[in-house]
C-alpha cells in the first residue's frame, strides 16, 4: 500500500508533562495509529524544541501537528481524534522535601484545624450541648462529661477518615474524595485559562505577520 495514501489516525491526550529541556515528539503528545514502519517514524517526529521564553506550560495545537506531519510526509492523510489540543508541561527535577518546612506547614494545618473546630463548637455552645445530652441519657447532670466528650473527639477524627477516603495513602475505595473532586474542577479550569491565553499569544504572533 502507498504510504501517501495510507491513514494516520491520531489522538491528542489533554495534558502531558515532559523533562524540561528536551524536545517535545509526536509520542509525548498523542496516540499514533498507523502502519507499523509509518507509525515508528510518527512516533519520533519532533514537533517543538521548548526555549527558556516558552515558559513551563506549552499548548500544542492540532493544526501545528497536522502542519509537522505534513511538512515531513507530504500528502500524508491525517485524521484527528479527540482533543483539539494538548497542554505540555515543561517538568523540572524534584527538589529533595525539607523536613524543616514539613514539620513546620503539619503544625501549622494540625492548630489551624484544631482552633477551627474550637472555635465552631464555640458558636454553637457544643459544651452545654454535650451536657444536656449526658444529662438526658444517664438522668444526673455532669458538668464535665469527659467519657462522652473523648468518644465524641474520637467520633469526629474517624468521620474525617471516612469522609475523605484516606488513611495516610490508603484509600478504602476508588471513589474519589470531595477534596479530589474540587482538586480536579479546578485544574481543568486551570487548563482552560491557560489554554485561552496561549491561544491569544498566538494570535497576537500572528497578527503582524497577516499585516506585513
Amino acid at each position: 500500500m502507498d504510504k501517501s495514501a495510507s491513514i494516520v489516525y491520531l489522538r491528542l491526550r489533554k495534558q502531558v508533562g515532559i523533562p524540561a529541556g528536551t524536545p517535545i515528539r509526536l509520542r509525548d503528545v498523542a496516540r499514533v495509529l498507523a502502519e507499523p514502519e509509518l507509525e515508528a517514524r510518527l512516533l519520533q517526529l519532533e514537533l517543538v524544541r521548548p526555549e527558556q521564553r516558552d515558559g513551563n506550560l506549552i499548548v500544542i495545537d492540532m493544526l501545528q501537528v497536522i502542519s509537522a506531519i505534513q511538512s515531513q510526509f507530504p500528502g500524508q492523510r491525517v485524521e484527528l481524534l479527540g482533543e483539539p489540543h494538548v497542554l505540555v508541561e515543561m517538568v523540572k527535577p524534584e527538589k529533595k522535601p525539607s523536613l524543616l518546612l514539613f514539620a513546620m506547614v503539619w503544625m501549622l494545618l494540625f492548630f489551624g484545624a484544631a482552633l477551627t473546630i474550637m472555635n465552631f463548637h464555640a458558636d454553637v455552645s457544643m459544651p452545654e450541648v454535650q451536657v444536656r445530652i449526658v444529662e438526658m441519657i444517664t438522668g444526673e447532670k455532669d458538668e464535665h462529661p469527659y467519657l462522652f466528650q473523648g468518644a465524641y473527639s474520637v467520633g469526629i477524627g474517624f468521620g474525617m477518615i471516612v469522609f475523605f477516603n484516606h488513611l495516610f495513602r490508603k484509600k478504602w475505595n476508588e471513589e474519589p474524595t470531595p477534596l479530589e473532586v474540587e482538586m480536579f474542577l479546578y485544574q481543568e479550569n486551570l487548563n482552560q485559562y491557560v489554554v485561552a491565553e496561549e491561544y491569544k499569544k498566538m494570535h497576537r504572533a500572528e497578527s503582524p505577520a497577516e499585516r506585513s
